[in-house]
Order: C-alpha cells, then sequence, then structure tokens
C-alpha cells in the first residue's frame, strides 16, 4: 500500500530544505501529477447514511477547477454498485488552489451480511502526462459491515471455550453470565468466569471500529486449590492481558475472543511461576440456550 502523497510532499521539503538552507521558503516545483492519496481504504459499514471519503491528491495547485471522471474497475470490483454501495458522483473535482479533494462512497449496510468480503477498485480518469507511474491511479475499497456498539448486548448468558479448560479441567466450556459494570465505561463484569466467586473484568474500546479491542487489567482468576488442588504461592491465581497478543470483540457477532496469561505470585509479591497463555472465545447466547444448557449439567 503506497504512502500518503501528504508524507512523501514532506520529505521532498525536508530535503530542498536542506540543500537550500538559505532560503527562506522552499515549494515543490516538479511535475503537476494527480492520484489517490493511498491504494487501499476499508470502510467501517454501520448504517445506510454515512458517506466516506476517498481522497485524491495533487502534486501541484491550479488557478482552475479540474474536474476528473472516475471509473469502477469491474473486473476487479466483487461488490456492487447500487446494492452494497454508491457513489455519491462518478467525477471528482479539485478546487482552485487546492491539493485535495474527495471521491465519496456510501455503503449499504442493510445489503452487506456479517464476515462478507466486498470490495471495488476505482480508477481515476486523467491525462497520461498527470500520472505518476510510481503509484498509479487506481484505489481498492473494502466494506465492511461494522456493527454500532451498544454494552448492553454483552449482558446475559454467554458461553465460554477456552483452551484453560481442554488443558486443567475435564469440561469442554462452561456457561456463565456477565453484567454491566455502572462504574467504569464499557467495562463488562463476567460472573464465575471459569471458577465460582471469582468475577472477570474486561473493558470495550471503541475509538477505533476497524480495531474493536478488548483490555483487561491484572486481576484474580481463581484459587490454586481448586485448579492444582494444593495450594502454590499466595494461593491465587491472577490473569493479566498479554501485551504481544490482541484481544478483541464482534459487535455483529456478540463475541470476545481474548488472550489471557496466568501466573501466580509469592507472599513476598515475587514471581512464583507462570500457568502459560490460554485463549478463550466467548459468545453469548439466549436464555432458552442456556436453559438447555443447564439441564444438560453445565
Amino acid at each position: 500500500m503506497k504512502r500518503k502523497f501528504i508524507g512523501i510532499f514532506a520529505v521532498c521539503t525536508l530535503l530542498l530544505t536542506m540543500i537550500g538552507c538559505d532560503e527562506e521558503r522552499t515549494i515543490y516545483s516538479g511535475p503537476n501529477y494527480i492520484m489517490f492519496s493511498d491504494s487501499l481504504y476499508v470502510l467501517p459499514v454501520q448504517n445506510n447514511e454515512e458517506l466516506f471519503d476517498i481522497p485524491v491528491s495533487a502534486t501541484q495547485t491550479c488557478s482552475y477547477d479540474r474536474t476528473l471522471a472516475v471509473e469502477i474497475l469491474d473486473k476487479s470490483s466483487n461488490a456492487i454498485e447500487g446494492v452494497h454501495y454508491e457513489l455519491a458522483s462518478n467525477t471528482v473535482t479539485i478546487k482552485a488552489g487546492e491539493h485535495v479533494a474527495n471521491v465519496r462512497v456510501r455503503g449499504i449496510y442493510d445489503n452487506i451480511e456479517i464476515g462478507d468480503s466486498l470490495g471495488f477498485a476505482l480508477r481515476l480518469v486523467t491525462e497520461e502526462d498527470t500520472q505518476w507511474e510510481l503509484y498509479g491511479i487506481d484505489a481498492n475499497v473494502l466494506l465492511q459491515k461494522t456493527c454500532p456498539f451498544n454494552i448492553y448486548d454483552f449482558e446475559g448468558y454467554c458461553v465460554v471455550n477456552s483452551t484453560y479448560l481442554y488443558d486443567y479441567t475435564v469440561v469442554d466450556k462452561r456457561l456463565t453470565y456477565a453484567v454491566v459494570d455502572t462504574a467504569e465505561e464499557n467495562t463488562l463484569i463476567i460472573k464465575d468466569y471459569f471458577y465460582d466467586g471469582y468475577d472477570v473484568k474486561v473493558k470495550f474500546t471503541t475509538d477505533d471500529l476497524l480495531n474493536p479491542l478488548i483490555e483487561m487489567e491484572e486481576q484474580v482468576f481463581g484459587p490454586t486449590t481448586e485448579a492444582f488442588g494444593t495450594i502454590y504461592g499466595d494461593g491465587k491465581i491472577r490473569m493479566s492481558q498479554p501485551t504481544y497478543y490482541a484481544s478483541y470483540y464482534s459487535s455483529c457477532e456478540q463475541f470476545i475472543y481474548q488472550y489471557m496469561t496466568l501466573f501466580v505470585m509469592n507472599k513476598n509479591g515475587s514471581l512464583y511461576g507462570t500457568v502459560g497463555t490460554f485463549i478463550n472465545a466467548v459468545k453469548w447466547i439466549s436464555d432458552d440456550e442456556a436453559e438447555k444448557l443447564m439441564r444438560e449439567g453445565y
């Protein structure tokens, strides 16, 4: 994926400044190229109304408006115009004195399914002498359905599957219940997560729709006596979020995928030992599904 033009322009300006240190100001004086600012865009579609901007950049300003046609490359697209997305216009105009304009795209949320891999390719129709061979005139756009986040969608019964259960217990899953923490924003309390009486808190991040991550502070996971049959260290297994793995959630499918590292401390605060790093898949279910699992002994 090519670097954004603004970054290239900044580097060029820095080099010119280093060469001509006695000049008060340097300006770009190279060819007049026009291109998409990037070659790949991922659009988090969460409704039928939001418009997304696909920037088009020029290396020079002009004293007049420049209007370019925008083509859709059907052979490089599997999303259908009018079904999965719409362009606000099939032209884009860079105003006089400006470097940038936007192709505007609207995703059609209702026609995109969860897990769809849909995208389309755009091409600028420009004069050959304005095309920069290094970067080209095409851009690929991916549509990702992103359901609006509501923490109360994660309240209720859920089923926990975990590599920890596989390694240290005789059950393949655990039925538990989650409630919203009213004291901390976007935080969930999963009751009796792996052991009765030991709840776990997880926090949802909502600032990046394309990276819906969950965070977790260090907390007590359960007792060593119940897990391993005896007291080790201070008798408590603790859990934390490993820094080298990302834990995430899906608002559309109502699940979290979580990495956890388990360890035991000594009474003096030193590390007794690490149990390991495990993967948890937590899926929310209906009350009827929960009742069925209860009858089955979960």
